[in-house]
């Protein structure tokens, strides 16, 4: 009886513990991901785009698409062709957005054919997408110019459906994945031209690296931008800089490539900070903005 009564209790407090745990705010739910930068651009900068992904074999060894966008801003798709998909951008979301796609992702897989799955604000105690993704699988982002991956069907019969596709379409803002660096995006807004590049390193030595080089005036992108700020998404910061306005991505690549490696020398330095440096520093800080 009192073994018993024992391992009740120890039941009990697992349960409470795992219920916490599902519950607790995660400041940076995709931490340890080796595409967590790139995967915190397609839920918050990325309009359209794509990626391939693969479950575990523990959790069925399936492929997956992530894209930036579902039809309805569903979390997931099963599609008629079997075909799994995750959306990033949905419209409402739990204390953790790693557990919130996996559920989804999961949720899907076990569907039938033609099934979506909402997003929800109480995911549950399950896995985290660190649980589910295989991730020795290459994570290749395809950023596109239109919702056209969606491929419904509807869109060829039903005028309404049509329409609102188009009009998806339409709100595409021109971006595109610069392949010289790892996470950096270029695109046009509002007649204006930026980069945005995600850096997954820690604020603190982001903040510090680029200090250290706005203080010897070469954080400006290779000398084609000029440093706007940064601001925080899920844990991590991604430093904007703007481009004079028709700046295309071929004449990026190769100074943001020779820009990149000065800011690695100087995340990487022991040299303490100087005077101006740290003045500067309190300069950026103050004009940094957190998404979430």
């Amino acid at each position: 009886m009192g073994k018993k009564s024992k391992r009740s209790k120890e039941e009990l407090i697992a349960k409470r513990l795992a219920r916490a745990q599902a519950t607790a705010f995660v400041a940076r739910p995709f931490a340890d991901l080796p595409f967590e930068a790139d995967l915190i651009c397609l839920r918050e900068l990325v309009p359209a785009a794509t990626a391939t992904a693969k479950l575990t074999e523990e959790y069925g060894g399936h492929e997956v698409t992530i894209t930036s966008l579902l039809p309805a801003a569903w979390q997931a798709w099963r599609r008629d062709d079997g075909e799994i998909l995750a959306g990033m951008q949905v419209p409402v979301s739990s204390t953790d957005a790693s557990r919130d796609v996996a559920r989804g992702i999961l949720a899907a897989a076990e569907a039938e054919p033609g099934t979506s799955i909402e997003a929800t604000t109480e995911p549950g105690e399950g896995p985290r997408l660190q649980d589910i993704l295989d991730t020795s699988h290459p994570f290749d982002v395809r950023v596109l110019e239109n919702f056209d991956y969606w491929a419904l069907p509807e869109a060829e019969s039903d005028a309404d459906v049509a329409a609102a596709l188009q009009q998806a379409n339409d709100s595409v803002a021109p971006t595109e994945k610069l392949a010289s660096v790892d996470s950096a995006y270029w695109t046009e807004m509002s007649g204006r031209t930026y980069v945005r590049w995600a850096r997954p390193e820690g604020e603190d030595r982001v903040v510090d690296a680029l200090a250290r080089l706005q203080a010897e005036n070469a954080n400006d992108l290779g000398g084609i931008g000029t440093f706007l700020g940064y601001f925080r998404a899920h844990g991590i910061i991604v430093p904007v800089w703007e481009l004079e306005f028709g700046t295309q991505v071929d004449d990026v690549e190769e100074p943001i490539a020779a820009f990149g490696k000065r800011l690695d020398e100087a995340l990487n330095t022991t040299e303490p900070m100087s005077t101006e440096a740290r003045r500067v520093r309190s300069g950026i800080v103050s004009r940094q903005l957190t998404i979430h």
